[in-house]
């Protein structure tokens, strides 16, 4: 009887994507992929380790299967991803529970490694510090069947001062274009009808492979692929979107009219400290064209509160950058110090109630504007996708194109008509409910 493996992703898309290889792999190799890790022999926790509430969501997630190897229900533990990577020695000697610690340069041979951690009764660690490429070939989707993500890159080459993931995933390193347009190709042929693209920093695909950015290119052959009828990118650093890149969003009808731009602060200080490439006058200039080209486009953007020597005259300047932008979606975090990050070693660390109180009131603000923004699109209608029925509210859910999945809001509504998962109607908006839009099916 083939051994059952079970995988638990966490942290970003990117991560999901790896997941998504390993499971084809091992299931190339033999094994049998279930759905719900607690019914698998063996438990494959793909950890995020970007900043400290993924790593102890990561931490947790290893304590409760241990707890259920503790029952017999699985017989092993095996732990990747980013937190095993990062950590290494760490978590295998902190976290006992694992019985296999998988650096990422090691994934390609995790069937083996399942083969031993169940045979044998000590601990593995298993790395290699040549990071290779992004993981390629067959895929078993996790997503919903009409959705995916396309992964072009691997790693960071920006060296953020606040951010670890060049010390996890290595420097950029781009996909070849005819082996993504491939990928893309197999997953419109098995019904995916909205295409996400991601990788740390989208706008520098292909600089390392073809000496300039690609992204532009790529995403124009992208939509050249028969079955796509959506397709978005995330992650996109401001001081790489340039005249191109816009054109092609503006042009292309399948490229959803959305763009992701983490700036993480306003203030230009802060923003060198950060060792980020933009000013605070570039940004508003960008943000200002995007919406003069495209009008209508949905800007999303992330930002980070409590920097060390953030002072409170320029915490107030990104308050009121908040409500002059008006951004359409905004998510902020409060700094987290990273081991072996320049700036954790920064003087002026701000204390964390500090930190977390301004996060709370940038959230406050934006949510204050995005009941304004989705209140004027009451009485409009939109084309959305449906992902769903929600017993409970007796209604159909999904997302319009100005929403990325499991990011963005939601759209609740009803209709006369059964729907199905994946298909794509007209809705009347009616009303609002915080972040999510309410309506109706026009027939």
């Amino acid at each position: 009887m083939a051994t059952r493996v079970g995988f638990v992703s966490l942290g970003c898309p990117k991560n999901q994507v790896d997941a998504e290889h390993l499971m084809y792999d091992l299931k190339k190799e033999g094994f049998e992929i279930v759905q719900d890790a607690a019914l698998a022999d063996v438990a494959v926790i793909n950890t995020c380790g970007f900043i400290e509430t993924a790593k102890q969501e990561a931490i947790d997630t290893i304590l409760e299967f241990g707890e259920l190897k503790k029952e017999g229900r699985i017989k092993a533990i095996i732990v990747t991803g980013c937190l095993s990577e990062r950590y290494r020695e760490a978590v295998a000697e902190e976290l006992p529970e694992a019985d296999a610690v998988v650096g990422i340069g090691k994934n390609g041979e995790l069937g083996d490694i399942i083969r031993e951690a169940l045979c044998d009764k000590k601990q593995l660690c298993v790395f290699d510090d040549k990071l290779k490429l992004p993981l390629e070939g067959g895929r078993i989707l996790s997503t919903e069947p009409f959705f995916a993500y396309l992964k072009i890159a691997e790693g960071c080459s920006n060296c953020c001062t606040y951010c670890a993931i060049p010390s996890i995933r290595g420097k950029f390193r781009s996909r070849k274009m005819e082996d993504i347009l491939d990928e893309a190709r197999w997953l419109a042929s098995v019904g995916v009808k909205e295409l996400t693209v991601v990788a740390q920093d989208t706008t520098r695909y292909g600089e390392d492979l073809y000496g300039e950015p690609k992204l532009a290119e790529l995403l124009k052959e992208l939509c050249k692929i028969d079955g796509f009828k959506w397709i978005r990118t995330l992650y996109s650093y401001p001081e790489r979107i340039d005249d191109k890149l816009i054109g092609v969003l503006k042009n292309e009808d399948k490229l959803v009219k959305y763009l992701d731009i983490p700036i993480q602060h306003c203030n230009d200080r802060i923003l060198r400290k950060m060792n980020r490439k933009s000013d605070k006058e570039s940004i508003v200039s960008l943000v200002k064209k995007l919406r003069e080209e495209i009008p209508g486009i949905t800007l999303r953007t992330t930002l980070i509160t409590g920097f060390p020597g953030e002072t409170e005259e320029e915490f107030e300047e990104l308050c009121r950058f908040v409500k002059d932008m008006r951004f359409d979606r905004l998510g902020c975090f409060a700094y987290s110090p990273e081991e072996n990050t320049p700036a954790a070693e920064f003087d002026g660390q701000v204390e964390f109630k500090v930190r977390e109180r301004r996060a709370e009131i940038i959230m406050d603000e934006q949510m204050r504007i995005s009941d304004e923004l989705n209140e004027e699109k009451v009485g409009q209608t939109f084309e959305a996708v449906c992902e769903g029925f929600d017993r409970y509210a007796e209604c159909y859910f999904g997302r319009s194109a100005a929403d990325a999945p499991e990011i963005d809001g939601k759209i609740f509504f009803t209709s006369e008509n059964k729907l199905s998962i994946g298909q794509f109607v007209n809705v009347a908006v009616d009303d609002i409910l915080d972040y999510d839009l309410l309506g109706s099916v026009v027939e």
